[in-house]
């Protein structure tokens, strides 16, 4: 997951250097909010997840480490929710 994570960050911003999980990119710059738009489409395709209006926040995209969780929550929430349909 963080190497997918490395190589979407790095195909969005090739200038700079994602590969300490816990710089804060918001904090320093390196992403905008425009690239936090594009980092969610791209991270919904290669997940094959949704990431729900209510967790686009600065905090969730700031660094590689707060995007894994958010995915790992997200990838829990779909779980729990398709089981829940069955």
């Amino acid at each position: 997951m963080k190497e997918k994570i490395i190589k979407i960050l790095t195909e969005l911003r090739p200038e700079f250097d994602f590969t300490d999980e816990s710089f804060n990119f918001i904090e320093e710059g390196m992403l905008d909010s425009f690239d936090v738009v594009s980092l969610v489409d791209s991270l919904d395709t290669e997940f094959n997840i949704v990431i729900d209006g209510v967790d686009i926040l600065p905090e969730n995209f700031c660094s590689v480490d707060s995007i894994k969780s958010l995915l790992k929550k997200v990838e829990l929430l779909s779980k729990l929710l398709w089981r829940l349909k069955l």
